[in-house]
């Protein structure tokens, strides 16, 4: 709401301002066409010094010149502050996200703990407990990773404090096994995963970052379809590109909203289920990741209620970005080795 009334405020006070201006401009012009006819019509009575239309006409472009180079400054401030507005918005959403997100598993945490302690638990359910806390505090570390991880891309110099491990690969394989493991924890039935196509070239990756960007796409999957998450991956690979595509049959994007869907705190409205849980951070983290492992993300959807489908390109090793991979695979050789000594 009050953020509802700055916007207001602001407008108001832009608008106002350009009237203001604008009505000026046409007293000036008022002014100088008062004093034309005038001059037309007396000028041969008034002495030489009295009139002047160079002077008049020079004020005139020049006021006017002034005019218009203040209403295009106050234009920019006025865009400026309206993207800032919209940020701050973003901002609000994702704090109340990421609060939700930080309190949920806290209090299944807190409640299994309660219940240790208070009551006599057999020990299998004792063992259930503890797997579930384990579980919640994984989901809190991811999270909390993640918003430090991001924090750090927006200081490109400190990303690679982080620790890194780019290997070499085979693509069909690393990818065979990334798309599994999101399948699981995603909690996707294996019937409803179809993977197709082959990719037996080479690649560098960093197997732990580059799952995370697989775990945010087949959550998306699960948040965003109306029964049992659908995906598809397909392989494909050219002589210095690796093409994965991950597809679902879930609400789909429209097309306004695809041009930002990889944008910071940008969250994508469900109807069907306005209250899913997220934070605004999991495609933009995605595209940095990958864009991190000199490849590209984009999406693709025919609309609301037609699927969404990922794109995501990977650079083949020794065939492009040669000197781009080397320098992962080197960064990780040396952080390995500073972890050993």
């Amino acid at each position: 709401m009050n953020s509802t009334r700055t916007l207001f405020y602001h407008i108001t006070v832009f608008i106002l301002a350009q009237i203001a201006w604008f009505s000026l401009l046409g007293l000036w012009i008022y002014w100088y066409v008062t004093n034309y006819i005038i001059f037309t019509q007396v000028g041969d009575k008034l002495s030489p010094q009295i009139i002047s239309d160079n002077t008049n006409l020079f004020a005139l472009v020049s006021g006017i010149i002034l005019l218009v180079l203040v209403s295009i400054g106050m234009s920019i401030i006025f865009i400026y502050l309206n993207k800032q507005l919209s940020l701050t918005r973003l901002y609000d959403n994702f704090i109340s996200n990421v609060t939700h997100e930080l309190k949920s598993p806290l209090s299944s945490i807190q409640l299994y703990l309660e219940t240790l302690n208070t009551r006599s638990v057999e020990d299998n359910k004792r063992r259930q407990f503890i797997n579930l806390m384990l579980k919640d505090i994984n989901r809190l570390n991811s999270l909390i990773n993640s918003i430090l991880y991001i924090s750090g891309l927006e200081q490109r110099r400190n990303v690679y404090k982080y620790p890194h491990d780019y290997q070499v690969y085979i693509a069909g394989d690393i990818l065979h096994e990334l798309v599994g493991s999101a399948s699981y924890r995603a909690q996707i039935p294996h019937q409803n995963v179809h993977l197709s196509g082959t990719a037996p070239c080479q690649c560098v990756i960093d197997k732990n970052w580059l799952g995370i960007v697989f775990d945010n796409l087949f959550d998306n999957a699960v948040k965003y379809s109306k029964g049992l998450a659908d995906v598809s991956i397909k392989l494909s690979y050219t002589h210095k590109q690796i093409l994965c595509v991950v597809s679902d049959k879930g609400i789909g994007i429209a097309l306004k909203d695809q041009k930002k869907i990889f944008d910071k705190f940008v969250r994508i409205d469900n109807p069907d289920n306005p209250n899913v849980n997220g934070t605004g951070l999991g495609l933009y983290w995605a595209r940095e990741i990958i864009k991190y492992h000199g490849g590209k993300i984009r999406v693709s959807s025919p609309g609301p209620g037609m699927g969404t489908s990922f794109f995501i390109e990977l650079p083949v090793y020794q065939a492009t970005k040669k000197r781009y991979i080397r320098n992962l695979l080197k960064r990780s050789k040396k952080e390995s080795d500073n972890a050993d000594e």
